[in-house]
């Protein structure tokens, strides 16, 4: 590896399994392991293919990977491209050694595609402001000790100029979680209810009526990481301090990574598919060897991608898009040929059935994909407007102001 670390040694120096997940985590954070391809202080700068080499060498000695979830993913790069510095050295470390678990409250039940018609608002109290309104598909906002937060903070101007991005802390009165229960048996997803809970005035992050240009920075990142950029050891540790990991030995928790997760289809659960293909002597189906080498390229060709992206050389700026809309495909792809598999055990899910009910669990969670982040057809929509050049959809002039649109019923323009 060409670092100024020398992985293997440092982690035949630090990893014990029976730390506790936050001493182990902080030392990851102290080397600027944490998320190795941030610049410094934070990280390392290395490029992906150095981080992949760093993931190798913590999955072959078993240790448990850096802290993961929405923090890490959307509220580090957000911070650190609009943050005040004050609040980038007061949360980022938090986040990055795992003291902190985050969630995102950007959809709302009438605001998802559409999400600048959000009516969540956020009025100015002296040195907070006080917030009101309904959050819905929070993930993991059970586990959140803050969230990224974008609210209406001025009615009278235009959709997009009077929404304000904060970084606002979840555990407070006011502020209600409740699970939603998914189809797989599972509860990723939360509706959040705000009703007066408060967030300091110097949680803006960027500057207030600016939280659109914020928000889509969040977005792109969004993007990228369903689009498979994220680069991490698997975790199964929840980062924060509600869940009660951080106290546990950093060992008890092993490499599992969840099924569900923003790499859902890897390289690696690829070749789990073929040695299942394998055991269930389905190799000799032509059309099923033929769909495996398929789902294969295009898992390659989103790495290819990806890389590209990473270094700088992206040329049209809808690269996240597209990246999305590739994972709702491989997903789709993989359910379908995992189904014929598994074939009449593709409908019984639980550790004991073939695949230890991984594909199972996959494809009952695979319509999901294509709807969070920005649905498909929003994706396509920005594709089509803002690389092509193709005519937007219409609705009313861009400088409407908010009060004046009509609530729930404004066109879904290509807008998340």
């Amino acid at each position: 590896m060409t670092t100024e670390l020398d992985v293997d040694q440092w982690l035949d120096a630090n990893w014990d399994p029976d730390l506790a997940v936050r001493a182990w985590w902080q030392r990851l954070a102290e080397a600027r392991l944490s998320a190795p391809m941030l610049a410094p202080p934070y990280g390392r700068q290395w490029d992906r293919q150095q981080t992949v080499e760093l993931v190798r060498a913590m999955t072959r000695r078993g240790a448990l990977g850096p802290p993961s979830g929405i923090g890490m993913m959307l509220a580090v790069p957000t911070l650190l491209a609009h943050g005040s510095t004050e609040l980038v050295e007061t949360l980022v470390p938090r986040i990055l050694d795992g003291s902190h678990g985050w969630c995102q409250l950007f959809s709302e039940p009438g605001a998802g595609s559409d999400l600048a018609g959000l009516l969540t608002r956020a009025e100015r109290d002296g040195d907070e402001w006080v917030v009101t309104g309904q959050k819905v598909w929070t993930s993991t906002g059970q586990y959140a000790d803050y969230g990224i937060l974008i609210a209406r903070t001025d009615p009278d101007a235009s959709k997009h100029r009077g929404i304000t991005y904060f970084a606002f802390p979840v555990r407070q009165p006011g502020v209600e979680v409740r699970p939603l229960r998914e189809m797989t048996g599972r509860a990723i997803f939360n509706e959040v209810f705000i009703e007066g809970a408060r967030v300091p005035h110097a949680n803006v992050i960027g500057q207030v009526g600016d939280g659109w240009r914020v928000a889509s920075t969040t977005l792109m990142v969004e993007r990228m990481g369903i689009g498979g950029a994220t680069v991490a050891a698997p975790s199964a540790a929840v980062p924060g301090t509600v869940a009660g990991h951080l106290d546990r030995p950093a060992g008890s928790f092993g490499q599992a990574r969840p099924v569900i997760d923003e790499s859902m289809v890897s390289r690696q659960r690829v070749r789990a598919l073929v040695d299942l293909a394998r055991q269930r002597a389905r190799l000799a189906d032509a059309t099923v060897r033929q769909d495996l080498a398929r789902l294969y390229g295009l898992v390659e060709i989103t790495e290819w991608h990806l890389a590209r992206m990473k270094s700088g050389q992206a040329a049209t700026g809808g690269e996240g898009n597209v990246a999305k809309l590739r994972n709702s495909d491989v997903v789709r792809l993989a359910r379908d040929v995992a189904a014929r598999i598994l074939g009449m055990h593709a409908t019984v899910t639980g550790p004991d059935t073939p695949g230890g009910g991984m594909w199972q669990e996959l494809i009952l969670f695979s319509p999901a994909p294509s709807i969070f982040g920005g649905t498909d057809q929003v994706q396509r929509n920005v594709v089509g407007e803002r690389v092509l050049g193709l005519p937007r959809e219409p609705g009313p002039p861009p400088d409407t102001p908010f009060r004046a649109l009509p609530q729930n019923t404004v066109p879904a323009r290509s807008e998340r």
